[in-house]
């Protein structure tokens, strides 16, 4: 009967893989405790910092959709004249 030789490949292969699967949980890479674990301190932000940060962040953000759409016109009008000249 044909087949055996491509089901005995696919027993194999998922033999393989469960046991890739075991050594993974032996070695226990996941596991393990924060107890030890000293967490930074960070001063708090005034309302006036925030305020700060948010027009910054506006002003930064405005600056990249500046360029983004310098390169989009760039680039769409050097596709119109690769159009119009081919």
């Amino acid at each position: 009967m044909g087949g055996e030789g491509s089901m005995m490949a696919a027993n194999n292969s998922l033999k393989n893989n469960r046991d890739l699967v075991s050594k993974r949980k032996e070695r226990g890479g996941l596991t393990g405790s924060y107890s030890n674990v000293k967490l930074a301190e960070f001063p708090e932000a005034t309302p006036e910092q925030l305020k700060e940060i948010k027009e910054r962040m506006k002003r930064e953000q405005k600056q990249i959709r500046k360029k983004q759409i310098f390169a989009m016109f760039i680039i769409i009008l050097a596709l119109f004249f690769l159009y119009i000249f081919n």
